[in-house]
């Protein structure tokens, strides 16, 4: 009962005001403010400070800057496999496998389509029928930064508006096609395997989603936007190379075409991911 009327609430709730709100919070500059606020967030989700460059909740100058906190060098090693996928994110992985028929596995009893994720772009969802999902969930105590998985180059980016419905487990197994409806920035990469999506995906009081080359994309967008590169120059990472924030927590959907990645032994939905490490090798072809 109790999850069902959260899940109920989430429908009722003026989902885009709430979250301008909590923006509104987390950009606060005033020290009377935002200073306990950083602290009870430290106390009640169990942030771990002693990854972060400066553990000192006073020294960050709004909850946005602490929530996107940069990590020590050694706190997130990049695997250095040359055929390794590496996790983009801290978090835990809600779902993988195959996308089968245009569908993508989101817990038991719901499926959504690949192409609704892309914002209904055909053409975008063609090379991944078939091919390979993960899905991974940001709690709020996890790091907030996305990074490569592989290396890649920006070939075309879209912000989709939609609801924000939260993206936690119990939210996923309840509302249907979850992060096809939630708005999303869909980011399209060139790699050395062939094409690569990040699906960063808005949530419930999520302040904001931006990338690094083009900074805040959401939630200031109302209508769907595409971004084509080139036509201004190409923005190139690294594997491990930071590509995105979130202000506030939510969730990434990779994804790769058919034969181009086998997941790692083990892989499992529930498990813990940490930023950096190998979670799949390349396809041999």
């Amino acid at each position: 009962m109790r999850n069902r009327l959260f899940v109920l609430s989430q429908y009722l709730a003026p989902q885009h005001t709430l979250s301008r709100a909590a923006g509104l919070l987390a950009d606060c500059a005033v020290p009377a403010i935002k200073d306990p606020f950083i602290r009870w967030f430290i106390k009640r989700h169990s942030v771990d400070m002693s990854e972060a460059v400066d553990p000192r909740p006073e020294a960050y100058p709004t909850f946005n800057d602490f929530f996107t906190r940069a990590f020590k060098d050694n706190a997130r090693p990049i695997d250095s496999a040359k055929n390794s996928f590496v996790a983009p994110v801290d978090g835990t992985l809600s779902q993988f496998g195959e996308i089968r028929e245009n569908q993508i596995y989101q817990a038991k009893g719901h499926e959504f389509s690949l192409e609704a994720l892309l914002g209904g772009r055909r053409d975008m969802a063609a090379p991944f029928i078939g091919g390979q999902f993960a899905t991974i969930y940001l709690a709020p105590n996890d790091y907030h930064r996305i990074h490569m998985p592989i290396a890649g180059t920006v070939r075309e980016m879209v912000f989709v508006p939609g609801r924000l419905f939260s993206v936690n487990p119990v939210t996923a197994e309840n509302v249907p096609g979850l992060f096809a409806r939630n708005e999303r920035l869909v980011v399209w990469f060139d790699t050395e395997w062939g094409p690569m999506v990040l699906v960063l995906v808005g949530a419930m009081i999520v302040a904001s989603i931006e990338t690094v080359w083009s900074g805040v994309v959401a939630p200031r967008c109302k209508a769907t936007t595409t971004t084509v590169y080139p036509g201004v120059e190409p923005p190139t990472l690294e594997k491990g190379a930071e590509m995105g924030r979130f202000r506030l927590g939510s969730t990434v959907v990779a994804l790769l075409p058919k034969n181009t990645v086998n997941w790692r032994q083990g892989f499992e939905a529930g498990m813990r991911m940490e930023m950096g490490k190998a979670i799949g090798t390349r396809v041999q072809q």
